[in-house]
């Protein structure tokens, strides 16, 4: 993926995650705003694996570097 992309990706997703989400067609209940239980529900409904969590954590931790 180019980095360019991913990293307009990452701004938009700290403009407005809820319509980031609702574009990726993830589905978070209604005025859920706490992040780790928005990844809680995204886990437990089966809509992202703990491997695509987990991958996501490595790549945040790539641009802190």
């Amino acid at each position: 993926m180019n980095p360019m992309n991913l990293m307009g990706m990452l701004q938009q997703f700290k403009m407005n995650p809820m319509q980031m989400l609702a574009q990726k067609r993830m589905n978070v209940p209604q005025g859920m705003n706490d992040p780790n239980a928005i990844l809680n529900h995204l886990l437990q409904t089966g809509q992202i694996s703990q491997q695509q969590l987990n991958n996501a954590y490595q790549m945040a931790q790539g641009f802190r570097r």
